[in-house]
C-alpha cells in the first residue's frame, strides 16, 4: 500500500472504558464512536467488562467490540493482550475514557508502541483513591495528550497536577437533543407529571447518584426552609447511591419525608425531568455534569452550586441561579425567588435550554473530539 493510500483510509482507533453500561464516561465513548465521521475513522471499542447498554448499542451499529480480560489492576496479562490486539488491528489511536482504563491501558498502549495515546480526566483528582493519584500523574506524561470536558479541570491538570497545558484538550460532554428536549419547540412547557408527583403544585428535584460529594442534604436542608413558606412543593431525588438511608432519615427529622420522593436510579431520565420546575444540583465538587446539561434542555429552571464546571453552563441570572456551595439559607433564598416569580423562572428556562440545544449536542461534541484525533495523528511524531 502507498503512503498516499494509507492516508486516505479512515485510520483505526480503539476506544476505551471499564465497561459500557449506564456512566457518564461509558456514555460519552459510546456517542462519540458513533457520530466520528467513518470516511476518516474506524472506532473499536474495547472494555474489561463485557455487556450492559452502551455496549449492547455499539453492538447493533456494527461497532467492533473487544472484552479484555483485566480482573484487577495487578493483572499483567491483560495488558499484553490489548497490546496485541493494537498492534494487529493497525491501530493508529488509543483514548481512554475513565480512570481504570487511563491506569491500565495507557501504559499498555505505550507498550505497543507506534500508536497515538490520549487519557480522560472528567473529575477532580480529589474524587480518586490516594493510592492511585500518583500512578495517573504518571499516566498523564505517558499520554500524548489528555483531554478534559470543561475549563476547570483544565486548570485543576495545569495548577495543581502541573500538567503541560499543551498537552491538555477541551471537549464539552455532548448529550442527546432528541431524548432531552421540551417537545419539539424551545419553550419551558412541561409534560405530566408521573403519578406519584401530581399532587405537588411545584416540583423541585434532582436526579444523579447519591453520593457524599453531591451534598443532597444540603438540599433537603432547603426545602424544608422553602416548603415551611410554600405549600403544594415536593422534593423529588431520582437516583440510587450509598447516601439514601442518611437523606431519608434527614428529611423525616426535618418532618418534610411526605413530601418528598425517593425514586431509584432509572433510564428514563427525561421523563422525570419533564416533571421537574426547579432542578438543583448542590455538589461540593463537579466537572460538567451530564446531569445539568440534561435538566436544562428539558426546560426546567436550575439553581448549582458554584462550583467547579457549573458555572461554565449557569450565568447567574441568565440560564439559571448559582449559589455558595454548602449554604442551605443560600439555596433556600434562590428557591424562594423562583417560585414566587414564575415569570422569572420561565425565562431561566428557556435560555438555558436555548444553550444547551445550540452548544451541547452529540454532534458538537463529536466534531469536536474528531478535531483533536485529526490534530494528533497528523502531528510530526
Amino acid at each position: 500500500m502507498s503512503k498516499r493510500s494509507h492516508y486516505l483510509m479512515p485510520s483505526p482507533i480503539l476506544l476505551m472504558a471499564r465497561q459500557l453500561d449506564q456512566g457518564g464516561s461509558e456514555r460519552q465513548l459510546a456517542e462519540v464512536a458513533q457520530a466520528l465521521d467513518r470516511t476518516r475513522f474506524a472506532p473499536h471499542a474495547g472494555v474489561f467488562r463485557p455487556g450492559g447498554l452502551r455496549w449492547r448499542e455499539l453492538e447493533a451499529a456494527g461497532i467492533p467490540l473487544v472484552h479484555f480480560p483485566v480482573p484487577s489492576l495487578a493483572t499483567v496479562r491483560g495488558a499484553f493482550h490489548i497490546a496485541r490486539y493494537i498492534r494487529e488491528h493497525g491501530i493508529r489511536l488509543v483514548h481512554t475514557f475513565d480512570s481504570p482504563t487511563n491506569l491500565y491501558a495507557v501504559p499498555a498502549a505505550r507498550m505497543a508502541g507506534g500508536t497515538l495515546v490520549l487519557s480522560s480526566q472528567r473529575a477532580h483528582r480529589s474524587l480518586t483513591p490516594p493510592r492511585f493519584r500518583h500512578w495517573l500523574r504518571v499516566t498523564d506524561h505517558l499520554a500524548d495528550g489528555v483531554v478534559v470536558n470543561c475549563e476547570f479541570l483544565r486548570r485543576h491538570l495545569i495548577e495543581d497536577e502541573r500538567v503541560p497545558r499543551a498537552r491538555i484538550h477541551l471537549c464539552y460532554n455532548g448529550i442527546d437533543l432528541d431524548e432531552f428536549r421540551v417537545g419539539q419547540a424551545l419553550s419551558p412547557a412541561k409534560g405530566p407529571k408521573p403519578e406519584a408527583l401530581r399532587h405537588a403544585a411545584l416540583v423541585i428535584g434532582v436526579v444523579c447518584a447519591l453520593r457524599p460529594e453531591k451534598d443532597l442534604e444540603t438540599l433537603v436542608e432547603a426545602f424544608a426552609q422553602v416548603r415551611a413558606v410554600h405549600a403544594g412543593t415536593a422534593l423529588a431525588i431520582v437516583g440510587s447511591g450509598p447516601c439514601l438511608p442518611a437523606l431519608q432519615s434527614r428529611a423525616t427529622s426535618l418532618g418534610i419525608l411526605p413530601d418528598c420522593l425517593f425514586e431509584p436510579a432509572t433510564p428514563h431520565v427525561a421523563h422525570w425531568l419533564n416533571a421537574i420546575d426547579i432542578f438543583v444540583l448542590p455538589s461540593l465538587t463537579e466537572a460538567l455534569s451530564n446531569s445539568l446539561m440534561e435538566a436544562m434542555a428539558c426546560g426546567c429552571a436550575v439553581v448549582a452550586s458554584n462550583v467547579g464546571g457549573n458555572p461554565e453552563l449557569v450565568t447567574d441570572g441568565q440560564t439559571g441561579l448559582l449559589f455558595p456551595p454548602g449554604d442551605a439559607t443560600a439555596l433556600a433564598a434562590a428557591l424562594h425567588r423562583l417560585i414566587a416569580d414564575p415569570s422569572l423562572r420561565a425565562t431561566l428556562a428557556a435560555n438555558a435550554t436555548r444553550l444547551i440545544h445550540d452548544r451541547f449536542g452529540v454532534a458538537t461534541s463529536a466534531r469536536r473530539m474528531a478535531e483533536i484525533y485529526t490534530s494528533l495523528l497528523a502531528a510530526p511524531r
